[in-house]
C-alpha cells in the first residue's frame, strides 16, 4: 500500500467550501471533500465552535475532542458570529471566494443564518448552497431538531433490524448522518459542476430522513409495489436468500452469504454437505427460503464444531464469509494498518490515530492532518478579505470572531 506522496495534487485542490456545521452528518461529508483536497473552513460560534469539541469521554485538550477529531480532519477553522450584522459582511466577502456554502442547521435555520441563495446569491451567483437538515426547508417540521436515531425509527430501518422475538433495534452507528454527508458532498460537486457551466449556483437540500428513506431501497420496492412487508428474520438473515445470514461457530459466529447458486454449491461442498445438493428441500432458492431452519440446522451442526476462523480459512475465496469480530478485534486486525487505513498523525496534544480515507489515489493514501483548533485560521482569512489586525481584535472584542 503506497503513501501519499509529498505535495501531490489531490482532485479536489482549489475548490473552497464554507461549511456552517457541526456534530454528525455535515463535517462527515465535508471531511471527505477535505480529504480529497477541498479547502474546507469550518465557521464555527466564537467561544464555543462545533458542539461535537466538547462531546466526551474523550478530549484533546481544550475545545477539542476524539469525537470531533474524527469529522474533521484537514478542515481549516474559522470563528464568525453569523447573527451579528458585521459576520454577516465578512460571510458575503468570504462567499466571494467560494464554490460552496454547505450547513446542517434546522430546516428553519438557514433563511435566518443568511446561508441560502436567496442572502449569497447576489455575492457570488455562482455559489451552491447546499442544506442538510432533519426534515427539509419547505414544510411543518422544518424546525423540529432531529438526529439520526430518530430517522432510523420512522423510516423504518429499527423495524427490520434485530431479532424477531426482540424489540426494534437501531444500528450501532450513526448509518444515517454518514449517508446523509456523503450525499451532501456528491451535491454539492454535482452542483459546483453545474454552476462551473452556467454560471450560476443554487440551492440544493438533503435531509435525513429523504436520506434514511432512500436507503431503504428495495424493501421498498418489494412494499410499494407488492405489499410486501420484509419484518426482521433471526440471525440477521437475508429476506429472501438462504443461507446469507449468521452461522455458529464453536467460538462465535461467521457470517456466510450464499448470494448465487455456485456458492450455495460451493458451501455444501467444503462443509462435508454435498448430499445436501440432492435434497428437495435445498434444491432451489425457493426451496431453501421455505426450509431454511432444516438447512441451518444441517450446517451449524458441522460450523459448530470448529472455531470461526478455521471455516474462514476453508471458505474465504469460494465463499463469501467474513468472522464476526467485535469492534476492537477489527481495529486490531493486521489488515487495515498493513494497508494504510488506520494511520497515526500529528497533534497538537501529541500522535493521534486515525482512520484514513477510503479513498486510492494512484495506489496511495490520501493524506490526513489532524482537525484544526478552535478559530486557528480566523485571522488568516479575515486579512484575504482585507481584515488587518487592528480592526479583527475589535472584532473579537465584540464577539464576532
Amino acid at each position: 500500500m503506497g503513501e501519499a506522496e509529498p505535495g501531490m495534487t489531490l482532485p479536489l485542490s482549489g475548490l473552497r467550501i464554507l461549511s456552517v456545521e457541526q456534530y454528525g452528518a455535515g463535517p462527515y461529508g465535508t471531511m471527505f471533500l477535505a480529504q480529497l483536497g477541498a479547502e474546507v473552513i469550518k465557521i464555527e460560534p466564537p467561544g464555543t465552535g462545533d458542539s461535537s469539541r466538547r462531546t466526551g469521554p474523550h478530549f484533546l485538550g481544550e475545545a477539542d475532542s476524539l469525537f470531533y477529531q474524527s469529522f474533521n480532519l484537514n478542515k481549516r477553522s474559522m470563528t464568525l458570529d453569523l447573527k451579528a450584522a458585521a459576520g454577516q459582511r465578512i460571510l458575503q466577502a468570504l462567499v466571494g471566494t467560494a464554490d460552496a456554502v454547505t450547513n446542517n442547521a434546522r430546516g428553519d435555520q438557514a433563511a435566518k443564518l443568511g446561508l441560502d441563495y436567496a442572502a449569497l446569491g447576489a455575492a457570488r451567483p455562482a455559489i451552491v448552497c447546499v442544506h442538510v437538515s432533519a426534515y427539509g426547508r419547505d414544510n411543518e417540521r422544518a424546525g423540529w431538531p432531529g438526529y439520526d436515531y430518530l430517522m432510523q425509527a420512522e423510516a423504518g430501518f429499527m423495524s427490520v433490524t434485530g431479532d424477531p422475538e426482540g424489540p426494534p433495534v437501531r444500528f450501532g452507528l450513526s448509518m444515517v448522518d454518514y449517508i446523509t454527508g456523503t450525499m451532501m458532498a456528491t451535491t454539492a460537486l454535482a452542483g459546483i459542476l453545474g454552476a462551473r457551466a452556467t454560471g450560476i449556483g443554487g440551492d440544493f437540500d438533503v435531509s435525513l430522513l429523504d436520506a434514511a428513506l432512500h436507503q431503504t431501497s428495495y424493501p421498498a420496492y418489494w412494499y410499494l409495489n407488492a405489499g410486501h412487508e420484509i419484518g426482521r428474520a433471526s440471525a440477521s438473515a437475508h429476506p429472501s436468500v438462504v443461507p446469507s445470514q449468521l452461522i455458529e461457530a464453536a467460538d462465535g459466529h461467521i457470517f456466510v452469504m450464499a448470494q448465487l447458486p455456485k456458492f450455495w454449491e460451493r458451501l455444501a461442498r467444503e462443509l462435508g454437505l454435498a448430499h445436501l445438493l440432492e435434497d428437495p428441500r435445498f434444491a432451489d432458492m425457493p426451496a431453501r427460503l421455505a426450509n431454511r431452519a432444516a438447512l441451518i440446522e444441517e450446517i451449524e451442526a458441522v460450523t459448530r464444531t470448529r472455531p470461526a476462523a478455521h471455516w474462514v480459512s476453508v471458505l474465504g475465496g469460494k465463499v463469501p464469509v467474513a468472522e464476526v469480530k467485535t469492534l476492537a478485534q477489527a481495529l486490531d486486525a493486521a489488515e487495515p494498518r498493513d494497508n494504510g487505513m488506520i494511520e497515526t498523525i500529528s497533534h497538537r496534544q501529541g500522535p493521534l490515530t486515525v482512520l484514513s480515507s477510503p479513498v486510492r489515489m494512484a495506489g496511495a493514501r490520501l493524506p490526513n492532518r489532524a482537525g484544526p483548533a478552535l478559530g486557528a485560521d480566523t485571522r488568516a482569512l479575515l486579512a484575504e478579505i482585507g481584515i488587518g489586525d487592528a480592526e479583527a481584535d475589535a472584532l473579537r472584542a465584540d464577539g464576532v470572531i
